[in-house]
């Protein structure tokens, strides 16, 4: 584990791709590239910006051990995961944007599954938004929590397939999965008067597409008093950073998690004018 561990130190920094890295690192080439990208790396960090890039490695270690892969060849491809203490398979369909697995996700579940005395999602009614291949749906539901799991249609039929196999006899509350397409029919499918989350769930849901504004409409709809937003995400371009400013204006953010070397952040945020609270009630 050591060359692995120098070489994701190196690359992870350098702001490569984070899984992919991680995938590369074992590969043979490893200790031959390790060696000249760590020196290089040692002499340019200072202490601060060494600790924070450890951090990322220590977080890609932990994420590449909750990850595993078919040991014979199968008629369906699939990526396995072990959260919950349970193996969980996934399959992706490449044919849709929504239905591939992203980083995020991962970071997600893992703090999740990493942080249930704080965050017990036991019996909590749960929404997630842009649920794509339904991993943080299913590890929510395997800890416990009643999930609506919601995205846009054409990413339904995989979706559903993941949640069914992967909680079908193991969960106290069996997800549901739905349509939502941002900003339509809020009130109608989701009326505020009867309908209150405790948690709201979303990974890489923001990036360069025309929904923004229906986004924020959605969060602000779902998002009321009591509910508290866990939301991870990658930074890549500028509409994330003007979504996050925007998104201050009506919620108190905070960060949680930082990942520089994986440009990925993980908040929670509520309602302005209400502290953000853990799951026991206890202010945070």
């Amino acid at each position: 584990m050591g060359a692995l561990r120098e070489y994701l130190l190196s690359t992870l920094y350098l702001q490569s791709g984070p899984l992919v890295i991680a995938e590369a690192a074992l590969t043979p080439s490893v200790p031959s590239a390790c060696a000249c990208a760590h020196n290089c790396l040692s002499q340019q960090l200072r202490p601060g910006a060494a600790a924070a890039a450890a951090a990322g490695v220590e977080l890609a270690e932990a994420i590449m051990r909750r990850r595993f892969f078919p040991s014979l060849i199968t008629t369906e491809a699939w990526e396995g995961f072990t959260f919950a203490d349970l193996e969980i398979r996934i399959k992706e369909s490449t044919d849709c944007y929504g239905a591939m697995l992203w980083p995020s996700a991962l970071v997600l579940c893992y703090f999740l599954d990493t942080n249930q005395d704080k965050y017990n999602l036991t019996d909590k009614n749960v929404i997630e938004l842009g649920a794509g291949t339904g991993l943080v749906t299913t590890v929510a539901s395997l800890l416990g929590a009643k999930v609506t799991s919601t995205d846009l249609p054409d990413v339904l039929g995989n979706l559903q397939y993941n949640v069914s196999r992967n909680t079908r006899g193991r969960c106290k509350h069996t997800p549901q999965v739905t349509k939502l397409i941002w900003g339509q029919d809020l009130e109608e499918r989701f009326p505020r008067a009867s309908c209150r989350f405790d948690y709201i769930l979303a990974a890489d849901v923001v990036y360069a597409h025309p929904y923004l504004n229906e986004l924020m409409d959605t969060f602000e709809h779902l998002c009321q008093d009591q509910t508290v937003i866990l939301w991870a995400m990658r930074f890549r371009l500028d509409p994330e950073n003007s979504f996050v400013e925007r998104f201050q204006q009506h919620f108190h953010l905070e960060l949680i998690y930082d990942l520089p070397s994986l440009s990925i952040k993980l908040y929670r945020a509520n309602r302005k004018g209400r502290s953000l609270k853990t799951s026991s009630g206890a202010a945070a």
